[in-house]
């Protein structure tokens, strides 16, 4: 039959308890009266924490919400627009897409980095830690790594501001100082660039001076032809111009050209050739394209209305050079054809004295 607790002797009556459970009782009744002491406080700490902790989780989850949510339109309005007139002209999708995620990733990662970094420091604040220290030690750990990574920060920075202000992206063709090519790859530390020959270039942001971008806006193709300093100049600008209406009612060259074909006017007259240029407003990336056939069908008109470009085969009504003097290709005679001439009486080897030989 058990006992009361009531009626249970405490260790502190027993007349012959030892001093072990005695120093035990003692620092178990300090502990429950430490405890009772502080259980709200640690109840308010925790609780303070775990609110910081969900609060900073889900502003954390809103704000990558948001931010996809805003690159997915983005991607969504760039592909709307992709298969019209406009967007073929002036929209490409990937570079929109690679753009717009680029900027996703860079704002994410910040707001990530600033949320949970605010919600640590305020955890050790309800730890009652003292930040001061912490935070001057970070001061100085952040100095020292950025001196020590300041290429790796100046890429990165200038990789976030060159996606930010749109300068170049996927498909345009650049001049980047140390590489030209076009755009394969745009990222926040380096770019990449295929040659014109193939090759891929790897050039890092923060090497990237200055950038010429040859895919924006318009181009203008251009066409120095040279010709006969006694060609018609009417007759000239008639062809050209003929065939700049020829190549603008085809196809692709009416949506290649962006303005009409003009003749400049002569850019050089020399005494044996004279230079015409020829000029157009074309889309961006294909003026190479509307020159070389710009060549190709002035090179034909010319040849058909009877005009000379220099370089080309002579026509009959050249005048006919003077034939060469055949005595110009014979050697002058030489005075050493002759054995009575100084020079060869100079050249003759001197004889041998004559009589016996002493032999030694």
């Amino acid at each position: 039959m058990p006992w009361p607790a009531v009626l249970l002797p405490l260790a502190a009556d027993v007349p012959d308890a030892p001093p072990s459970v005695k120093e035990a009782q003692a620092s178990v009744t300090e502990a429950a009266s430490f405890i009772e002491e502080n259980w709200a406080t640690w109840l308010s700490i925790g609780l303070r924490i775990l609110l910081i902790v969900v609060i900073a989780a889900a502003l954390r989850s809103a704000v990558r919400k948001a931010l996809t949510k805003l690159i997915n339109r983005m991607n969504t309005s760039a592909e709307a627009v992709e298969g019209t007139a406009l967007g073929g002209l002036l929209v490409n999708a990937e570079r929109r897409r690679q753009r717009s995620e680029a900027i996703g990733s860079v704002l994410r990662s910040v707001a990530s980095f600033v949320i949970l970094g605010t919600a640590a420091l305020m955890v050790l604040a309800a730890l009652k830690i003292d930040l001061a220290p912490l935070l001057a030690s970070a001061g100085v750990a952040g100095v020292a790594i950025g001196f020590g990574a300041r290429n790796l920060v100046t890429d990165f920075l200038s990789g976030v501001f060159m996606i930010m202000e749109d300068q170049y992206g996927v498909g345009d063709k650049i001049d980047a100082g140390v590489a030209s090519g076009e755009v394969i790859e745009v990222g926040l530390r380096v770019t990449k660039l295929r040659g014109d020959s193939g090759e891929i270039w790897y050039v890092r942001n923060g090497e990237i001076k200055r950038i010429g971008n040859l895919s924006q806006g318009w181009a203008t193709a251009g066409v120095a032809v040279q010709v006969k300093p006694s060609e018609n100049l009417a007759r000239i600008r008639e062809v050209v111009q003929e065939v700049a209406g020829a190549l603008v009612k085809e196809t692709p060259w009416d949506e290649r050209l962006w303005g009409p074909v003009e003749v400049l006017g002569l850019d050089e007259v020399l005494l044996a050739s004279m230079t015409v240029k020829v000029s157009a407003k074309t889309m961006p990336g294909q003026q190479f394209a509307v020159e070389r056939e710009l060549r190709w069908r002035i090179k034909e008109a010319f040849d058909a209305a009877g005009i000379r470009i220099i370089g080309g085969a002579p026509a009959p009504a050249d005048e006919e050079e003077a034939p060469a003097d055949p005595a110009a290709a014979v050697a002058p005679p030489s005075a050493l054809a002759n054995p009575a001439s100084p020079q060869s009486l100079a050249a003759t080897p001197i004889p041998s004295p004559a009589g016996p030989r002493i032999a030694k």
